[in-house]
């Protein structure tokens, strides 16, 4: 009910409520009045009508009516400060009847925050002080703040107060939590007064309704159908029936002129009018660099369109056909969006081209997209922006610097032990964590992640979707974790694959995703490490390698110095590359110096070609790269010394 309350039906809603806190069960009458506290935060402009209600509740002088009253009274003076203190003599009539913690402790914060409004405050606090070692935990340190906002308030009467209740909070209790806060107001009021009314007094965050999560136009839909299953499972009529057999009838919501209509099936919703959801402010950036979030209802057939990556030049610079692409599997039209028409094929050779068209530059021509929500996206039509002020490696207001080592030092994958990153916070999506890591296994590139639900309901509905990036990496199996219930944690993984659409980033690894649940759509970015698309494939024959040497022009090579911290031996270093597909093609000595020669496939049939100098008792090594194309050499000396820094010398294993 409280999800589904608006100003519209908020008098039936409270009215309904006010019966339900007159029945006999203790624990429903108490709901009732949490639900009527909870209205009031929801609904702003009921929320004097939902005052008045409690006030009534609290007439009856039902004991533990009252004291649910109190508890939900001290979250409307959060929400609303400053509005309904008038109310606050009434309860401080009931003071005597209040024996649970949290409607004491309740209490206590409502005398304490408007101390300077109630004459006889040093007196009521010290009623509760008297009993300081009985009361509960959560009493005692809400009554040893609001005994210090007291004093800041009032300092010439309480000067006695403050020093007793400090005093027993610290010098006489074993819990360290009070005794901690209490040493901690003890030191501010001693160092600065001032700086203690600062910190003591300062405004605090508003509380809000954190079930109020649904989408309005779901919101609508839902309160047609109050009392049936689509308002308990707050899902849409049409998920649990054909609506093609057995069509639904929509009644009107009050007020409107709309006659009822019939819900349709999603794939007549697709013709006719397609439900939008609109994006997070902070996506829209991401709208802009056409993530996709219009996928097809139907895979398309993969003859239709062919990946970008077979037209991409191989080592010797002539193009060379690839398998044509895995069809996307059909996520059921995720986003409730109309499948746009395929998309132009690119003109671009290799995404290593420098004169590949920036992810910025218009269309040569105005044909849209799969990745183009311009079009048919979330949100619809959305501002553009100039494309120097904006970096595709911070869209989502993440930096992602291409030159630093330590940016990558959780990244790595394969070989080398990688431990799960954050991707999005809970505080930022809505309750959704996602943890995960990148890794290549058995020949694949697999996500695996950690989603845990720090919200208030259940998260399901979840569906993921890639953005062009470099390889053309897109998912390759279905997304579908399940139901996530408050506070629990699922682990799953996701398989992928590099037959997606390409186009080139900055920096080279990064992807850019989003994620769909029955709550938002939440966008966030991540640098792969590169080594994951190092291609099983990569070792070459000598004589290759040397003729390949020989043909990429001397500009093409550059040189980096990285550091054997670890003391490794050649064998080592051959035996930690080789775990991550750098492959040895040769070795040799010359003057005392180990020369160490390895080869390098991205899955996008690119060659690396590198060479290692060793020296006998000196750390530093100096690394060669040499490619036709000098952006997939990028950051790649810094996943070198990564991969050395996180081995072990063969002896101390």
């Amino acid at each position: 009910m409280i999800r589904l309350s608006q100003q519209s039906n908020i008098a039936q809603v409270l009215s309904e409520l006010k019966e339900y806190a007159a029945e006999v069960d203790v624990d429903f009458v108490r709901k009732a009045v949490r639900a009527i506290g909870r209205c009031a935060i929801k609904v702003e402009q009921s929320a004097e009508r939902c005052v008045n209600t409690l006030l009534e509740l609290i007439q009856t002088k039902v004991n533990y009516v009252v004291q649910e009253a109190v508890v939900v009274i001290k979250d409307i003076f959060r929400k609303y400060p400053n509005r309904y203190e008038g109310i606050i003599s009434t309860l401080c009539e009931n003071l005597d009847t209040l024996d649970e913690p949290e409607a004491r402790a309740s209490m206590i914060w409502i005398v304490g925050e408007y101390a300077e409004r109630i004459d006889n405050a040093d007196e009521l606090l010290e009623s509760f002080v008297d009993g300081f070692h009985d009361e509960n935990t959560q009493v005692q340190l809400q009554l040893l703040t609001a005994v210090v906002k007291l004093f800041l308030k009032r300092p010439n009467d309480t000067q006695q107060l403050v020093q007793k209740v400090l005093t027993l909070a610290t010098q006489d209790s074993d819990n360290p939590d009070l005794r901690d806060r209490g040493y901690i107001y003890w030191r501010l009021l001693s160092a600065d007064p001032q700086a203690a009314k600062e910190v003591v007094l300062a405004e605090k965050p508003l509380i809000s309704e954190e079930t109020d999560l649904l989408e309005p136009s779901l919101l609508n839909q839902l309160v047609c159908h109050i009392g049936s299953l689509a308002s308990v499972y707050h899902r849409p009529p049409s998920s649990f029936i054909d609506p093609i057999r057995h069509p639904v009838k929509t009644a009107s919501l009050p007020g409107s002129n709309q006659q009822e209509q019939q819900i349709v099936s999603p794939a007549e919703n697709v013709q006719k009018q397609p439900t939008v959801i609109q994006p997070p402010q902070d996506s829209i950036i991401a709208d802009l660099l056409s993530l996709d979030l219009s996928v097809p209802s139907a895979p398309a057939p993969a003859t239709q369109q062919p990946s970008t990556s077979a037209l991409i030049s191989d080592i010797f610079g002539s193009p060379q056909p690839v398998a044509p692409p895995i069809a996307q599997p059909a996520l059921a039209s995720i986003f409730d969006t109309p499948p746009p028409p395929p998309a132009a094929a690119p003109t671009s050779t290799s995404i290593f081209d420098t004169t590949s068209p920036s992810i910025f530059a218009p269309p040569a021509a105005p044909t849209s997209s799969p990745l183009d929500l311009l079009g048919s996206g979330i949100g619809g039509t959305l501002p553009t922006q100039p494309p120097q002020q904006i970096s595709s490696s911070d869209i989502f207001g993440l930096s992602f610097g291409g030159s630093s080592a330590g940016d990558l030092t959780s990244l790595m994958g394969v070989g080398a032990t990688q431990s799960s990153n954050i991707w999005l916070d809970a505080s930022k999506s809505k309750g959704l964590q996602l943890e995960g890591r990148w890794l290549r296994r058995n020949g694949q590139i697999v996500a695996e992640m950690n989603l845990t639900n720090r919200a208030l309901q259940p998260l399901d509905g979840f569906a993921i979707q890639f953005n062009s990036n470099s390889f053309g990496l897109i998912p390759s199996s279905q997304f579908n974790p399940g139901t996530i219930f408050p506070n629990q944690t699922i682990s799953t993984t996701l398989d992928c694959s590099t037959n997606g659409p390409v186009q080139k980033m900055e920096p080279l690894s990064n992807l850019q995703v989003a994620i769909k649940n029955n709550i938002d759509v939440f966008y966030f970015a991540v640098v792969l490490p590169l080594n994951v698309y190092f291609d099983e494939s990569g070792q070459m024959d000598k004589r290759d390698f040397l003729q390949l040497w020989k043909d990429i022009p001397e500009q093409n090579e550059i040189q980096f110095t990285i550091q054997n911290t670890k003391g490794l031996s050649a064998d080592d270093i051959c035996s930690v590359l080789q775990q991550n597909n750098v492959f040895t093609v040769a070795r040799r000595t010359v003057d005392g110096q180990e020369l160490l020669y390895h080869s390098i496939k991205y899955t996008n049939q690119v060659f690396i070609l590198s060479e290692l100098k060793m020296q006998r008792q000196n750390a530093t090594l100096t690394l060669s790269l040499k490619s036709r194309h000098l952006s997939a050499i990028a950051n790649l000396s810094e996943h070198y010394q990564l991969l050395l820094d996180s081995a072990m010398p063969a002896k101390l294993m």
